[in-house]
């Protein structure tokens, strides 16, 4: 097995260019507030005030070109030196520490060719799963054409599906005959952009697989989702034939209608730009990435979010989309409190998704999601990261793959 490192020679030349961007950033805000208090809003300016004004640009525009100056004779400096240092394998706790800050910062690392910015990919035994004939059967040289693939969620990676000694994914290949592969995304970036890049990504998956496909179940947390249904629309839209082989998704504590936090997330923008004094500091409020607004709603298509402004406060307008046609679709719903009619487990859900958005309810019976009654699941005392490996929710998980109905929910 190879050595394992938390910090590597990329990581050094990813963490200059982010601090060059910050520093850049942080100058922007100071200067903004610097010339509020110069120049007062609503008052006349004074030629002092102006002088002033002029030097205070002067000064903050050598800061901004001394950091970027430096930023890209380190980044220069470090690409010659990358070479020559041996690459390790990567831990676990650098695996989640990268993927936290994708979920966070998603566009901004795509954008700038940064390289903590994560492609996406399928994985197989915490290993990239080439598109290959020979690679694919060689990790999977019993497949019978049925696959589970396992969509982690915002600020997560694969590997993060193991909790507790438990893995949902694993377990049911092993009970019940599924081939599992994980996908690790970049989860910044907006819903949609990763929803086209799966979809072509599983029509070459298919395209390689050794055996005909004959099953394709989708097991989803969180974020993953919505990336299995925005996913699908654009598959279908494309004629892509994974979607003809598409059984079954099952959704652990989803946010089909949106999530709370984000939408309070947005209020803090809101309340900073009312004062002029405070205006420049809604720029740090505006560090989320693009994956993260999207969660305000439950954005799926780029037409949802492209032509508004997604830190501006808005309606919760987007175009409904339905539950795939001709797949079975089941919904998981967790609660901290103890039992139904709990106060917290209506004020509260699993601590990040109400029940009711994990479900798809919504006020307007016209948007909501044609969830059966057999097809959904709420278990308590339970948070939203133990989703992923509540005993229950296996049995429940178990019972739908396997089309055994089971009551105890």
């Amino acid at each position: 097995m190879p050595d394992k490192k938390h910090i590597q020679a990329s990581d050094i030349q990813a963490i200059s260019r982010i601090i060059t961007d910050a520093t850049v950033g942080i100058t922007d805000v100071v200067e903004a507030m610097h010339l509020q208090f110069v120049q007062p809003p609503f008052l006349p300016q004074t030629p002092i005030q102006l002088i002033i004004g002029k030097i205070t640009r002067f000064t903050y525009q050598n800061i901004r070109l001394i950091s970027r100056l430096v930023g890209d004779g380190l980044s220069f400096t470090l690409r010659q030196i990358e070479p020559i240092l041996t690459e390790k394998a990567s831990t676990e706790e650098r695996n989640a520490v990268i993927s936290a800050l994708n979920g966070v910062l998603g566009e901004y690392l795509t954008e700038n060719q940064n390289p903590f910015s994560i492609p996406m990919h399928f994985r197989h035994q915490g290993k990239s799963l080439k598109l290959v004939k020979k690679e694919i059967l060689a990790a999977f040289p019993n497949t019978n054409g049925k696959i589970l693939l396992m969509l982690h969620g915002l600020c997560m990676n694969d590997e993060q599906w193991q909790r507790n000694g438990h893995d949902h994914g694993k377990q049911l290949a092993v009970e019940l005959g599924l081939s599992p592969i994980y996908l690790r995304y970049n989860s910044g970036q907006h819903i949609s952009t990763n929803g086209q890049q799966l979809a072509q990504l599983l029509e070459e998956l298919l395209q390689a697989w050794p055996v005909e496909v004959t099953e394709l179940h989708m097991l989803t947390h969180s974020m993953g989702g919505l990336l299995a249904r925005s996913a699908f629309y654009y598959g279908e839209m494309r004629q892509h034939h994974w979607t003809q082989q598409l059984k079954k998704i099952i959704f652990l504590g989803t946010p089909h209608q949106g999530a709370p936090l984000e939408r309070a997330g947005n209020y803090v923008d809101i309340i900073l730009e009312a004062a002029p004094y405070t205006q420049p500091l809604s720029r740090l409020g505006k560090i989320r990435s693009a994956g993260i607004t999207d969660l305000r709603y439950g954005y799926l298509l780029d037409e949802d979010w492209e032509s508004t402004d997604r830190f501006a406060k808005g309606s919760e307008e987007k175009r409904h989309l339905p539950l795939p046609k001709g797949v079975a679709c089941y919904a998981v719903a967790a609660s901290t409190g103890k039992e139904s009619g709990d106060i917290s487990s209506l004020l509260l859900g699993d601590g990040l998704v109400y029940p009711d958005s994990a479900f798809g309810r919504h006020k307007n019976p016209a948007k909501q999601l044609a969830f059966s009654a057999e097809n959904r699941a709420i278990v308590f005392e339970c948070n939203h990261l133990d989703l992923l490996c509540h005993p229950p929710v296996y049995e429940q998980l178990r019972s739908w793959m396997a089309e055994e109905p089971l009551g105890f929910l």
